[in-house]
C-alpha cells in the first residue's frame, strides 16, 4: 500500500532514492510516461529484481553452470529442484520430440535439447515469456533444436496424422490462490486453472506409450490449501496412471529460516516430478 513517485525519465524524486531508468525501461518499454505517477513501493521492487534477474541471468547447475536470463514479470529459476529433477528422470526410448507447457525462461525445454531430444516445443501465452525463452533458446545453443509457440497450454495438432508427443513436460504453478502482480502468475494458479488444464489435456496429447512429467510441490497441500488426495484425483479423472515418482528437498534459503512464518511447511516441503501415462 506504499506508492513511490516517479517522474517523466523513470526519475524518482526522492532523496537518496536508487536509479531505476534502466530497470524500467525493460519492465515497461522505452516510453516514459509524460507526467507525474506513482509506482507501488512492491512492483517498483520487483522491477528491480527482475532487470538484475536479467541483467546477471541464473547459474542453473543442471546446465552445466550456463546462465538463464529472466524478462521481467517471468519466473526466474532460482530454485533448482525442479530444474534437477527433470535433468534425473529417465528419458523415454523415443527422443525425437517433446513438448515443454508453460515454458517460461525456457529452462526446460532447453535442458531435454540438451539431454538429447531432437526437437522441443515450448509453449507459453505470455509474450514476454515467449521472447525470453527465443532468447534463452539461441544463448545456450539450443536454438535449432527449441520451437517457442504461443499457446494457452497445448498447440494444435501440427497435421492430422499427427500421433503426438512421447514427453509432455509442465511446471505449473504450485500454489492455488489469485497472483497480485505479473511475476506471481508463475507462482499462483488460481482455482488450479494450469494444473487442471495440464492434466485434462495430456492423455490427448501423449504418444502411444508416451509420459507426462508432472512437476509439482507439496507445500499447497502443507498449507491446506489443496486437500490432500486432490491431486491423485485430478489424475485419476484425467485417465492417467503414475508409473514413478523422483522427489527433491527444498534448497532455498527461507527452508532453514526459523523466523519465516511458514517455516515449518517450507522445512517439510517436497517437491516432485510426477511421470504419467495414459491408462
Amino acid at each position: 500500500m506504499l506508492l513511490v513517485p516517479v517522474e517523466p525519465g523513470w526519475e524518482v524524486p526522492l532523496r537518496r532514492a536508487p536509479d531505476v531508468r534502466e530497470a524500467c525501461e525493460h519492465a515497461y518499454g522505452p516510453s516514459a510516461p509524460d507526467g507525474p505517477c506513482a509506482v507501488s513501493l512492491r512492483e517498483l521492487l520487483g522491477v528491480v529484481g527482475g532487470y538484475e534477474w536479467r541483467r546477471k541471468g541464473v547459474p542453473v547447475p543442471a546446465l552445466g553452470g550456463d546462465r538463464v536470463y529472466a524478462y521481467h514479470g517471468v519466473f526466474s529459476p532460482i530454485r533448482g529442484e525442479y530444474v534437477d529433477l527433470v535433468a534425473r528422470a529417465p528419458l523415454p526410448a523415443d527422443r525425437s520430440l517433446a513438448l515443454d507447457v508453460g515454458t517460461g525462461t525456457g529452462v526446460l525445454a532447453a535442458l531435454l535439447a540438451r539431454r538429447g531430444v531432437a526437437r522441443v516445443v515450448a509453449t507459453d501465452q505470455d509474450p514476454r515469456a515467449l521472447e525470453c525463452a527465443r532468447e534463452n533458446a539461441a544463448r545456450l545453443g539450443v536454438a535449432d533444436q527449441v520451437d517457442v509457440v504461443a499457446a494457452d497450454l497445448f498447440p494444435p495438432a501440427p497435421d492430422p496424422d499427427f500421433q503426438g508427443y512421447p514427453l509432455v513436460v509442465c511446471n505449473p504453478p504450485w500454489l492455488p490462490a489469485k497472483p497480485t502482480s505479473s511475476v506471481e502468475h508463475a507462482v499462483y494458479d488460481p482455482g488450479g486453472r494450469m494444473l487442471r488444464g495440464f492434466l485434462a489435456g495430456l492423455a490427448p496429447a501423449l504418444a502411444p506409450g508416451g509420459e507426462g512429467w508432472l512437476v509439482m510441490s507439496d507445500l499447497a497441500e502443507l498449507l491446506e490449501l489443496r486437500a490432500p488426495d486432490e491431486l491423485a484425483g485430478l489424475v485419476a479423472d484425467a485417465g492417467l496412471t503414475v508409473v514413478g515418482r523422483l522427489d527433491a528437498s527444498p534448497r532455498h534459503p527461507k527452508a532453514a529460516d526459523a523466523d519465516d512464518p511458514l517455516h515449518a511447511a517450507r522445512a517439510a516441503e517436497t517437491t516432485t516430478l510426477w511421470r504419467l501415462t495414459r491408462r
